[in-house]
């Protein structure tokens, strides 16, 4: 959606998608809007609970049938699995997603790799498409007058018009932009440190993956250390992702810098950053 800044402040029920960078400050912004009338649609958090809710499950009982004790227990339903993944904790979908490398060293082959990649991203496009129904849902069920969509980082490796196309419709899309060295530096640190759930677009991968195997005179990704290389190609990853959000953020949308949203501590600032933006585009 675009807007004139009187067009902005006179809609009534807000919906906003943040887009953006894991780290950017995209959750930041939502958990400090949801105690202001404004429902949270967490992109990641519905992935893993509607749609990669069984593959999770089945991982984990795939585990547990290797220890004798666990697989009477599971065998005769005894005990029970469940996947209690939250909105700031999504560590079964990263347990799930898994690192490219050497299973000795808890990584994931290749073929198995590829086929999470492939079941997220389903999960993703899938979330994005719910979105019109939770808007409908924060409002009539729930009471929310306004609504934040927060989406993955890979929602611009999608490639899917049917997305885009149903989040510009419903929401106006706020890419969230970092600007300077130090706060890029900060964002791949913190993503190294603390890893969230990473989609690689098939074409990246296989060719991030062979300059890698090339580098450090490897023959095969099971040979790899997973943390290694996920350190290594993550830079890479936010490179390739800028004119991707450009791409989508240009024609549709309107760009803060994430300094700027670090300076929100409320609602109404949060407001104000939004009319800066469109003003900006007047």
């Amino acid at each position: 959606m675009k807007f004139s800044v009187d067009e902005f402040r006179n809609w009534e029920n807000k919906k906003v998608t943040l887009l953006g960078m894991s780290g950017v400050g995209k959750t930041y912004l939502s958990n400090l809007l949801r105690d202001s009338e404004w429902f949270h649609y967490s992109g990641d958090y519905r992935i893993g609970t509607r749609y990669l809710d069984e593959p999770i499950i089945d991982m984990i009982k795939q585990q547990a049938m290797q220890v004798p004790f666990l697989k009477e227990l599971l065998r005769n339903d005894w005990i029970s699995i469940n996947n209690n993944i939250k909105v700031h904790d999504l560590g079964p979908i990263l347990s799930y997603i898994g690192k490219l490398g050497s299973p000795e060293s808890g990584g994931v082959e290749l073929e198995d790799f590829i086929q999470r990649q492939a079941c997220y991203r389903k999960g993703e496009i899938a979330a994005m498409l719910d979105v019109p129904s939770f808007i409908n849902k924060a409002q009539d069920i729930y009471g929310y007058q306004h609504f934040v969509n927060d989406v993955g980082g890979s929602l611009c490796e999608l490639d899917n018009a049917q997305v885009i196309d149903t989040l510009v419709q419903h929401t106006l899309i706020l890419y969230i932009q970092v600007t300077n060295k130090e706060e890029e530096n900060k964002l791949i640190e913190r993503a190294q440190c603390a890893p969230k759930p990473l989609y690689y677009r098939p074409e990246f991968l296989q060719d991030e993956l062979a300059v890698y195997l090339k580098e450090k005179n490897i023959d095969y990704a099971a040979q790899m250390i997973p943390d290694e290389f996920t350190r290594w190609v993550f830079p890479r990853l936010f490179h390739s992702r800028i004119p991707r959000y450009e791409a989508i953020a240009k024609p549709h949308g309107y760009t803060v810098t994430s300094e700027e949203v670090a300076q929100v501590r409320d609602q109404q600032d949060f407001l104000q950053l939004l009319e800066t933006a469109i003003a900006r585009t007047v």
